[in-house]
C-alpha cells in the first residue's frame, strides 16, 4: 500500500515538472518577396515659374489726341487688331505735302534730264561748250538729290501716319487702358497707352543644380544623346492646386553656362496654353522624364524603414534570420520605391509583418509576389 502511494506521488511530481517547462514560441510568420525588377523612367523634379513668351507696352510713337479706343479692357485680340487711333489729320496733311514735294521734284528731274540731253546733243555738234554740258549735268544731279529727299519725306510721312493707328503686335490679351478719349499722348509723360501679353504658348523657367547637370550629362554620353536631342525632351508641369502634371511641353532652351553664384543652370520649357490655364507668374511643379533605366529593383514603399543611419529594409537572411540592410532609395513609382543600392535581386525582402520581424531573430517567411501592375503607370509622387 505504501509502495503504491509513493509511486503515485512520484508520477504526479514528474507530470508537474513537464507541464511547467518553458517552450519557446514559434517564429512569427511574415510576408517576404523578391524585389520587382522592372525598367523605370527616372524623373527630374523641381519647381519653376511661368513667363509670357511676349509681353510689351503699347506706346504712342507720334504726338496727338486719342480719337478712338477700339477694345475693351482685358480683351483677347489677334495680331493686327486696331486698338487705338491717334488724331490722323495732321499726319495725313504732312503726307499730302510730302507727295506734292515729291511730284515737284520728279518734274524738276525730268526737266533737268531733258536739258542735259539737249546740251549733250549740242556739244556733239559743237554748237555748245563743254561747260554748258557740265552745268546741265550738275543741275540734273541736284534735282535727283532733291527727288530722293522728297521720296524719303514721303516714306517718313507715311510711317508717321501709320503710327496714328496702334495695333496689336501679336495675339494676346490687352490690359486696362492708361489713357482716355481726347487725351494728348506721345509726350514724355503719356507715351504708354496699355500693355499686351501673349498667353499661348507660354514659357516655364526652372533651374537645374550642378550635381544634376553632371548626372544628366553622364547619362547622355552613355546613351549617345546630343545637346540637340534635349530639345525633343518632354516637360510636364502642374499647378499647386492640380494633381499630377497635366500640362505637357518640350524643352526649349538651356543656358550655355552655370551661374557661379548659385551653382544652377537656367532651363526653359515651352507649353501650349490655348485655354489660358497657366498665367504668367504662376509657381509650378516641373517634372522632366529622363532616360529609361533598365532592370531597376522596386519594393513596396511601406516596407522601407528609417533610423539615424538612414533608410533600411528588413531581409530574411541565412536560416531565415532577419537582417537589416541600409539602402539608397530612388523615385516613387506608383506604390513602389526604386532601390538604387543595398539589396540584390534574390534578397527576400520583408513586405508585411514588419512589427514582428526583429533583426537577429528567426522568422517563418511566407513568399509573396510584388505585382508589376502597381508600378505600370510610372507615376512619380
Amino acid at each position: 500500500m505504501r509502495l503504491a502511494c509513493s509511486m503515485a506521488i512520484a508520477i504526479a511530481l514528474t507530470g508537474c515538472d513537464q507541464q511547467n517547462a518553458y517552450v519557446p514560441p514559434p517564429p512569427p510568420k511574415v510576408d517576404v518577396a523578391l524585389p520587382l525588377k522592372q525598367d523605370v523612367t527616372p524623373f527630374f523634379e523641381t519647381t519653376g515659374n511661368t513667363v509670357a513668351v511676349n509681353e510689351t507696352s503699347l506706346v504712342a510713337r507720334v504726338q496727338g489726341f486719342i480719337e478712338e479706343i477700339d477694345y475693351k479692357d482685358g480683351d483677347g485680340v489677334k495680331a493686327g487688331t486696331l486698338l487705338f487711333v491717334i488724331e490722323p489729320e495732321p499726319y495725313q496733311l504732312a503726307l499730302d505735302q510730302a507727295n506734292s514735294a515729291k511730284a515737284s521734284a520728279d518734274a524738276s528731274v525730268k526737266l533737268s534730264q531733258a536739258e542735259y540731253d539737249r546740251q549733250a546733243a549740242l556739244v556733239a555738234k559743237t554748237f555748245a561748250t563743254q561747260q554748258d554740258l557740265e552745268k546741265a549735268a550738275a543741275q540734273r544731279e541736284a534735282d535727283i538729290a532733291k527727288q530722293q529727299q522728297a521720296a524719303s519725306d514721303v516714306k517718313q510721312a507715311q510711317l508717321n501716319l501709320s503710327y496714328t493707328q496702334v495695333r496689336a503686335p501679336f495675339d494676346g490679351v490687352v490690359t486696362a487702358r492708361l489713357v482716355s478719349i481726347d487725351e494728348l499722348v506721345g509726350t514724355s509723360s503719356t507715351s504708354t497707352l496699355a500693355s499686351i501679353v501673349q498667353f499661348d504658348p507660354i514659357y516655364v523657367n526652372f533651374n537645374v543644380s550642378e550635381k544634376d547637370v553632371l548626372r544628366i550629362r553622364a547619362s547622355m554620353q552613355k546613351r549617345g544623346i546630343t545637346a540637340q536631342d534635349l530639345k525633343k525632351m518632354e516637360v510636364e508641369v502642374g499647378l499647386q492646386s492640380e494633381t499630377g502634371y497635366p500640362h505637357k511641353g518640350t524643352l526649349d532652351y538651356v543656358a550655355p553656362t552655370i551661374t557661379s553664384s548659385t551653382g544652377m543652370l537656367a532651363v526653359r520649357a515651352v507649353l501650349a496654353n490655348a485655354e489660358r490655364q497657366l498665367l504668367p507668374g504662376n509657381f509650378v511643379r516641373v517634372r522632366v522624364p529622363l532616360f529609361q533605366e533598365p532592370g531597376m529593383l522596386l519594393v513596396p514603399d511601406r516596407a522601407i524603414g528609417s533610423d539615424q543611419s538612414g533608410r533600411y529594409l528588413l531581409v530574411a537572411g541565412k536560416d531565415d534570420v532577419v537582417e537589416q540592410r541600409t539602402v539608397v532609395i530612388g523615385q516613387l513609382v506608383g506604390e513602389l520605391r526604386v532601390i538604387t543600392s543595398g539589396i540584390k535581386p534574390d534578397d527576400e525582402v520583408i513586405i508585411s509583418g514588419l512589427l514582428s520581424a526583429v533583426p537577429g531573430q528567426k522568422i517563418e517567411p511566407q513568399m509573396k509576389e510584388i505585382s508589376a501592375a502597381v508600378a505600370a503607370d510610372g507615376t512619380s509622387q
